[in-house]
């Protein structure tokens, strides 16, 4: 069992504040030179590691599987309002801002993060385990919202181009909403053992309850520190474009950085899941983000996009179809038998690194 510190380090509470007094300052009068960006930087990754504490902390807390679910809900809120304020800004590329995001966010997380996964506990344990029922359930459901929502477009002839008319627009997000709802409640309430790992280690953990005060300030400091990630990734944006334009990368890159930046909560807490033999919590934190990242997204850019007449673009390039496609089948796959070694972490690997070289080298 992960052994967590419960009382809060001191640094996991500054990191938080360090970060949001260097996003203050965009608002002074005070003169912003190179050492801002760097700065920025640091708090970043400082508010990252903050985050994954006040998430294990919470999570320990309120017990598997809905501690996984506090960090995807935070950080899929953070990131909606983040897309959301983009588009209503109207800058260039808002129009495909929401497929770009959506789809780098499935391929992180079902080739980097899962690969990585797969790979850090195979070094370290072999082969692991995992409960087959519930992982499925996940990916099946993750199946059917991501071909509905980023495939499909490209074949309804309503409307010319990879789009959805209003009606089908509002239909597929609202099948994407009930989906994603319905599995939380398979998760959380009727199906909640498809989901632990261990119920007799569950129930041990839950006999040392955490106080109300401890759940209360952990959850404000992980939403401080989301908030902190998401706004220093948007602000440290044009460094990250203006780099990306000096390697002659095309700038569909910057949206893989950023989503990047945006799931590294997410990511490092499922690593560390999975480096202490955890690795249904490993799937369940994967999962939880993809699942919450389109079936949360794709709804409120419906919404924004039919309310405000916007142009909205779902539908994937062909090339970019063949490796969701791919990614989902070897998914499929990889956890078939309910055990993993370094050889499924290295193929989702690849995968990753294929997808990430054709973004680059398109």
């Amino acid at each position: 069992m992960t052994q967590i510190n419960l009382r809060s380090p001191l640094w996991t509470l500054l990191a938080p504040a360090f970060t949001l007094c260097l996003l203050a300052l965009q608002f002074t009068s005070f003169e912003l030179t190179g050492w801002y960006s760097v700065a920025l930087a640091i708090g970043l990754i400082a508010s990252v590691l903050a985050a994954v504490h006040h998430a294990e902390v919470i999570a320990y807390g309120i017990g598997e599987p809905f501690g996984t679910l506090v960090l995807a809900l935070a950080v899929t809120v953070i990131e909606v309002s983040l897309i959301v304020s983009i588009m209503m800004s109207a800058e260039s590329g808002a129009t495909v801002l929401a497929r770009d995001t959506v789809f780098a966010t499935v391929m992180i997380i079902l080739n980097l993060i899962i690969g990585l996964s797969f790979l850090i506990g195979g070094i370290r344990f072999g082969e692991q385990r995992f409960i087959l029922t519930g992982s499925y359930t996940a990916l099946t459901t993750l199946a059917a919202i991501v071909v509905l929502t980023l495939i499909l477009p490209n074949y309804t002839i309503s409307m010319s181009g990879p789009r959805y008319t209003d009606s089908q627009l509002a239909f597929v997000a609202v099948v994407a909403l009930v989906l994603y709802m319905l599995f939380v409640f398979v998760q959380a309430v009727r199906h909640r053992d498809y989901f632990l790992s261990s119920p007799m280690r569950e129930e041990t953990e839950q006999q040392a309850k955490l106080s109300i005060k401890t759940l209360i300030m952990s959850g404000v400091f992980l939403l401080l520190s989301l908030a902190g990630v998401v706004l220093a990734a948007k602000l440290l944006s044009p460094d990250v474009k203006t780099l990306v334009h000096a390697i002659g990368a095309p700038e569909v890159l910057v949206g893989v950085i950023i989503a990047t930046i945006v799931l590294l909560p997410e990511g490092f807490a499922a690593l560390r899941a999975a480096a202490n033999n955890q690795l249904q919590t490993s799937l369940n934190l994967a999962f939880g983000s993809a699942l919450a990242t389109i079936g949360l997204t794709i709804p409120v850019v419906a919404v924004v996009a039919i309310a405000m007449d916007m142009t909205l673009v779902l539908g994937l390039d062909s090339k970019s179809i063949v490796l969701l496609v791919l990614s989902l089948f070897v998914t499929s796959l990889s956890m078939s038998t309910g055990r993993v070694t370094v050889m499924q972490g290295a193929v989702h690997l690849v995968i990753f690194a294929t997808y990430l070289f054709m973004t680059i080298v398109p």
